[in-house]
């Protein structure tokens, strides 16, 4: 099929961008790399009647240092940008472990981080790892900017609380803590598909104890799935075998996903806990390694 009738915009400017947005509203649609919204286009399940491509608005790809504040990265940055930064590693090794999973290098070469966020594909690992970060994202519109933190940001399946005259401008990732342990995991039909489940969690230590953790999952619900309990559970005890397990028991307890045909819903529970064990069991392991 081919996609219904539409204006183009392609404003230089991101002042000349949000005017065109608050100018058509709900009838506007924002094109960064396209990679999910120009096949919904094309199958007829979106028909917006106003195109604003953003590509040439210039300051929006980039990737900085913001001193002790952490991270800031452009909507707009390419997915591939992202993954091939040497220093990423270093400033945040979890999201440098998760955009390689992104579909494959083709769509992450056109693929941007803003887009993968503002689609909100509950299955898609940046959305569930900028919530276990505790990132903030910053909106603009014609009258401003206003940030949302990532967890505010995600209503549900696909429906965000981006306004329809606003566009994301900005990621903000708070600074990475030194010895924090972390890691990211996932089941697909094959690689590149969207994950059935997945999960990324990252534990800081005091001694030999969990001081603080956080554990999101996706593909489990309409939108990235924290499992609060599971976390309250880690605090205080020592990383092993026993709590792990007790780990996995809480998340599957906890998680109510949907049945598809992709999965059913007992499915993604079981394998949900037995992930988030796994996570942790390697988050662990990473830590002894550093440590010898």
């Amino acid at each position: 099929m081919k996609p219904a009738p539409f204006a183009y915009y392609c404003p230089e400017t991101l002042d000349e961008a949000v005017r065109l947005l608050d100018e058509h509203g709900e009838n506007g649609k924002v094109l960064a790399g396209g990679q999910s919204l120009m096949p919904l286009m094309s199958l007829r399940l979106a028909r917006p009647e106003v195109i604003i491509d953003l590509n040439r608005v210039p300051g929006l790809d980039r990737i900085a240092a913001n001193g002790d504040r952490g991270l800031g990265i452009g909507a707009l940055t390419r997915q591939r940008a992202l993954e091939r930064d040497a220093s990423l590693t270093a400033r945040n090794p979890l999201l440098a472990a998760a955009v390689p999973l992104i579909g494959h290098f083709q769509i992450r070469n056109r693929g941007t981080v803003g887009g993968s966020l503002v689609h909100a594909d509950p299955a898609a690992e940046l959305p569930a790892v900028t919530v276990a970060l505790g990132a903030d994202f910053v909106l603009t519109s014609a009258s401003g900017e206003r940030v949302v933190p990532a967890e505010e940001f995600y209503l549900g399946y696909m429906a965000t609380a981006i306004e329809a005259n606003e566009v994301l401008t900005e990621i903000r990732l708070p600074a990475w803590k030194a010895g924090r342990l972390w890691a990211i995991d996932e089941v697909s039909r094959r690689k590149g598909d969207f994950a059935m489940v997945g999960v990324a969690l990252w534990v800081d230590l005091d001694g030999s104890a969990c001081a603080d953790a956080r554990i999101t999952l996706f593909g489990v619900g309409g939108k990235p799935v924290r499992v609060e309990k599971a976390e309250q559970r880690l605090k205080g005890a020592v990383l092993d075998d026993s709590t792990f397990k007790e780990v996995e028991r809480i998340v599957a307890d906890e998680l109510d996903p949907d049945s598809d045909i992709h999965a059913s819903a007992l499915y993604r529970k079981e394998v949900g806990g037995v992930l988030a064990r796994r996570a942790l069991s390697a988050a662990a392991a990473r830590g002894e390694d550093s440590a010898s």
